[in-house]
């Protein structure tokens, strides 16, 4: 099996994003169009998400057919009525008898401090981004979701640094692939979970980025909630249940908490799916201490692949490579 460290190592997953690079904003499509049991976890106090409770274990829905990940606060959320549209002329989607309805999960994050707030991803974007999906090669950075993240705004926004969207995965020799894609909008700033070093987060007069704590101790004004959120996928080959593929979801979020200070706040949305396409035997907790790992690496990987936009540096220009 070919290993490119992505969440395209996932046989049947394929990935399309879609942005609007003047605008700073755009969206992500995960698809899975043949259906794979789907779980949600959220952990951030100000989400803006849609399908999430279909995903619960106690209710009827089993399978997804694509996942969402956007920017443009809830406004973005249009974008999966696109990529419903697209699954729809496809003849993918829940038989229901009378037609297929296409489950496509979404969550937002907020990007309306940079590029233009008034354009944001919509059913055209979406539509797109689906159409382009693919299961070849997966670009990282400032693409997509990640178009408009920026992390270290406790400082204040114009302190922040651009960061982006980024994907991990880890292959077993039995065959089991757990990966992730996330889109990193952090109020907080990001951490080397290996050796503690801060790689994006919020920065001085002289580009020197400074402890995030002092800003929450400090005289600096908070942000307002709700503007800021790290949204994610976590997908994976195992035979997982809705339950389970749920408890990996929340067991994901100990890669954020390994890598983004502080983590969950009431300025947060922080959503994580995760994805199971049924192809190998599997503990739910070797899966879920798998899902954290390859989620911190992601999420290292969104910063350090992003470019510096809206006025804002990202990793690579204030760090030798």
């Amino acid at each position: 099996m070919k290993h490119t460290n992505t969440i395209l190592d996932v046989r049947g997953i394929k990935v399309g994003h879609v942005e609007d690079a003047d605008a700073l904003t755009g969206c992500t499509v995960i698809m899975c169009e043949t259906g794979a049991v789907a779980g949600v976890d959220v952990r951030g106090s100000a989400p803006g998400t849609r399908e999430t409770d279909l995903l619960h274990p106690y209710n009827l829905v089993e399978q997804v057919h694509a996942i969402v990940l956007t920017g443009g606060s809830a406004f973005g959320l249009d974008a999966a009525a696109g990529v419903m549209k697209y699954l729809e002329e496809h003849g993918f989607g829940l038989d229901t008898g009378f037609a297929r309805v296409p489950i496509v999960p979404a969550a937002c994050l907020y990007d309306l401090s940079i590029g233009k707030p008034n354009v944001r991803p919509d059913q055209q974007m979406g539509y797109a981004a689906a159409s382009k999906a693919s299961s070849e090669q997966l670009e990282q950075g400032t693409v997509g979701a990640g178009c408009g993240a920026v992390v270290g705004k406790l400082c204040g926004f114009s302190r922040g640094m651009k960061s982006g969207i980024g994907s991990a995965s880890r292959i077993l020799p039995g065959g089991l692939v757990v990966s992730a894609i996330v889109a990193v909008n952090a109020v907080g700033e990001v951490r080397n979970p290996s050796t503690g070093e801060v790689l994006a987060g919020a920065r001085d007069d002289e580009n020197r980025i400074v402890p995030i704590l002092s800003c929450m101790l400090g005289d600096h004004a908070a942000p307002f909630p709700g503007t800021n959120t790290t949204i994610g996928v976590i997908a994976c080959n195992a035979r997982l249940t809705k339950a389970q593929a749920n408890k990996v979801a929340q067991m994901s979020h100990n890669g954020l908490a390994r890598t983004i200070y502080p983590i969950h706040t009431m300025h947060d949305g922080d959503t994580m799916f995760a994805l199971a396409t049924g192809e190998v035997a599997a503990s739910v907790d070797l899966v879920g201490t798998l899902a954290a790992d390859v989620l911190a690496e992601a999420v290292v990987q969104a910063v350090r692949q992003a470019s510096a936009a809206g006025g804002l540096p990202a990793h690579a220009d204030l760090f030798a490579q």
